[in-house]
């Protein structure tokens, strides 16, 4: 399911111009000042290089400064001189400059900025691959890398023209929206009078939605990822894949037909697209037999070649399937999927308490146990004392007490707390009402975050009809409706608002669910004439994840685009799956 898009789907804009962009840069920063003979992976270890010029291509981190302070002071205590110069991407921070002066090299490095923010992974999908934005602004709440975003946002208005609808939900989304407004302000004139090329834009932060991203993915690309880990738009096979003795890096793009037609698959339909393209890729080989000498020289110069790219990819990913099954398999993957359509629907929690309890028990994976707590508590907003004590209890005793302070960031998120006495729904509900409404208390300030970060999830998937009622079994070889992606057992929240906004051009009638997402301060609308608009351009949206979006979410809204006639691009500060939202958490590090 390739999801082939209506022939009067909008053409999706041209990316390639945001990596000529940053390759221009770069080799401007490099060559003409720097003539770069050999690259270094920067790793905790000194960079054998014989050079008179070092130059260091880094992220912005305290420990990359570390690593640099200590080459270059080891050079000097060696008497060496050398020209270092430290180019940071996508941006320098402050912070940076001073761990440079606190080890004593400010004065021997010069320091430069790449400000490569967006990365095309795919030709709708930019990551600006800042996987250590959900921890710093969600649990750290430093908000150093707001600036990046909007900065990334000017250049996209820059180069597609001005987006003449706008709409955002979540603190972080508001805060970025307006750094961006007020860049776009300073250079006005930049885009005016352009033509919009793109009609929408929709900003959402992560943790409007934490429920989705904590589910297990059963879409064939999200379980991949889930399976495999997907880096930068790529994947390592292994040996268990490749059915030989080598590990295999392969790139995941629509350029692979054969994964371009299964990535948006429910994984129990690939084995049998697959094994019918393995049949039809046999009778095209096939045909060679009754060939003349003309017709065979023809197949060889135009065919062959594709249908051995073709077997190759296809070889690969039954590798990648059977694989995913072995372990799927040895995990009792239904049980588990089980086990998290009961938490979504709010069925059988004393059952589903016991099966996590035995999973810590067992001691599966110290990461997907607390997933499961997390999603535990997110529908149930919040666990009651006695299974919040008795968990963590457990938990503690079966991976190690060096666990203790994870669930200190869990709870200062709001992925894993405890209901305080009487806190029923209701009860928290209405005193979130309160607080929300009640004009003199202003905004909600932190002293009330825990409370605000209920997650009311039972109230919202109610009014938004998160849980599909279906007659008999659902049909996952043709989708009726989003819920797909997940078994058609629940519509991503994240999807659905975007959803209903889309629907409405506004946040009107979405009021109640706004305040049980805790967002009344930071649901945002700003619409601009639309004459200049074209009626294509009006059907594209694009859609930025700040903290990180999943698979299941892409091909949820591919999905609806394929529906209603739009196209979706997204833009995420990386792409994220359950597992590494846990890791971002984690302060044992694996």
């Amino acid at each position: 399911m390739a999801f082939p898009h209506r022939p009067d789907a909008p053409e999706l804009p041209d990316f390639s111009m945001l990596k000529r962009l940053a390759r221009d840069q770069l080799i401007y920063l490099l060559e003409q000042q720097h003539e770069v003979d050999k690259l270094y992976k920067v790793e905790n270890k000194p960079a054998l290089s014989s050079n008179e010029q070092l130059c260091f291509l880094v992220r912005p981190r305290i420990k990359n400064m570390r690593y640099i302070a200590s080459l270059v002071n080891s050079d000097k205590l060696a008497g060496r001189t050398r020209k270092y110069k430290v180019i940071f991407s996508p941006q320098k921070f402050y912070a940076c400059e001073m761990v440079l002066e606190e080890e004593g090299i400010y004065g021997d490095v010069s320091c430069d900025e790449w400000a490569f923010s967006l990365l095309p992974l795919d030709v709708d999908l930019l990551s600006m691959e800042l996987p250590e934005f959900f921890r710093d602004y969600f649990l750290e709440g430093d908000q150093r890398w707001i600036n990046t975003v909007a900065q990334a946002l000017h250049l996209l208005s820059t180069l597609y023209g001005p987006f003449p609808n706008c709409y955002g939900i979540g603190r972080c989304a508001k805060m970025a929206y307006e750094l961006w407004r007020n860049l776009e302000e300073e250079e006005d004139g930049e885009t005016k009078g352009r033509r919009p090329e793109i009609g929408h834009i929709f900003l959402l932060d992560r943790d409007v939605d934490f429920v989705t991203a904590l589910c297990s993915q059963v879409v064939y690309e999200g379980l991949v990822d889930d399976t495999f880990r997907i880096k930068c738009g790529s994947v390592d096979f292994g040996p268990e894949v490749t059915s030989s003795d080598k590990s295999l890096k392969v790139l995941l793009n629509a350029e692979d037909k054969v994964f371009n037609e299964i990535r948006n698959e429910h994984f129990s339909n690939v084995f049998g697209f697959l094994s019918q393209k393995a049949r039809n890729l046999q009778a095209q080989y096939d045909r060679r037999r009754g060939m003349d000498i003309k017709q065979m020289k023809n197949f060889v110069s135009q065919e062959l070649k594709g249908l051995k790219q073709e077997h190759r990819l296809l070889s690969l990913h039954i590798g990648a399937c059977e694989s995913i099954m072995k372990k799927k398999t040895k995990q009792d993957f239904q049980e588990l999927i089980k086990t998290e359509h009961a938490l979504l629907e709010g069925f059988n929690i004393r059952e589903s308490t016991s099966y996590i309890e035995e999973h810590i028990d067992r001691q599966v994976s110290p990461i997907e146990s607390l997933r499961l707590m997390c999603l535990l508590s997110i529908t149930e907003n919040g666990l009651i004392p006695k299974d919040y004590r008795s968990l963590k209890t457990q938990y503690l005793q079966s991976y190690g007490p060096e666990h203790l302070l994870t669930f200190s960031n869990l709870r200062r998120a709001g992925l894993l707390t405890e209901q305080a006495p009487g806190d029923t729904l209701t009860a928290v509900e209405s005193k979130v009402s309160k607080l929300v409404t009640d004009k003199a208390a202003g905004k909600i300030t932190d002293a009330f975050s825990s409370l605000a970060k209920r997650s009311n999830f039972r109230a919202i998937s109610k009014k938004l009809n998160l849980i599909p009622r279906v007659d008999g079994e659902y049909d996952l070889k043709v989708p009726r409706d989003m819920a797909y992606v997940f078994s058609g057992a629940y519509v991503p929240l994240s999807c659905r608002i975007i959803e209903q906004v889309l629907e409405r051009r506004s946040w009107q009638g979405l009021d109640e669910v706004v305040r049980l997402l805790n967002c009344s301060d930071f649901a945002f609308t700003d619409m601009t004439k639309e004459d200049k608009a074209s009626s294509e351009s009006l059907r594209l949206i694009l859609v930025v994840f700040l903290g990180g979006c999943t698979f299941s979410e892409i091909s949820a809204l591919r999905f609806l685009g394929r529906e209603k006639g739009y196209r979706f691009i997204f833009l995420t500060t990386a792409v994220t799956n359950s597992a590494r939202l846990m890791e971002a958490m984690s302060e044992v590090k694996a």
